[in-house]
């Protein structure tokens, strides 16, 4: 199977292959501003599935709220994110699931930064739940 992400305006793009290794909820704030929403859904690849890319992509780079380095690549015409990579997943390629528009992609197994979600956010019973410190959290 291929997925192909776009930006909103359809000039950047990157399409994989197969099944997504893992797909997140992140509740972050930094990824709260990135998105522009309270949590990001990303899918996680492995660089040997990305199949191609396409356009042109600006890069902004920060420290994590983990500390480590993550690295965003974003259309410069548009703003859409399209890949990110984070320094403690160096063979891992992130790509927004909102970038692949498609209603039945994979939902995320687990979600994390649970401590900075939103009081009223619900995420579906059953998903690995992880606080800032990637603990165990038991609220739903």
């Amino acid at each position: 199977m291929q997925r192909t992400a776009t930006c909103l305006c359809g000039q950047a793009s990157v399409t994989v292959t197969g099944e997504p290794v893992l797909v997140t909820a992140c509740n972050c704030t930094c990824c709260q501003r990135r998105s522009g929403s309270v949590f990001s859904v990303a899918s996680r690849w492995t660089v040997e599935q990305i199949a191609s890319r396409r356009g042109e992509l600006s890069v902004f780079e920060r420290v994590g709220s983990s500390g480590g380095r993550v690295r965003t690549s974003f259309c410069p015409t548009c703003g859409s994110t399209i890949v990110t990579h984070l320094a403690a997943m160096p063979e891992v390629v992130g790509i927004p699931v909102g970038a692949f528009a498609d209603p039945r992609f994979p939902p995320p197994q687990v979600v994390v930064w649970c401590d900075e979600q939103a009081e009223w956010m619900a995420f579906p019973e059953g998903m690995v739940r992880l606080s800032d410190q990637s603990q165990p959290v038991t609220r739903a």
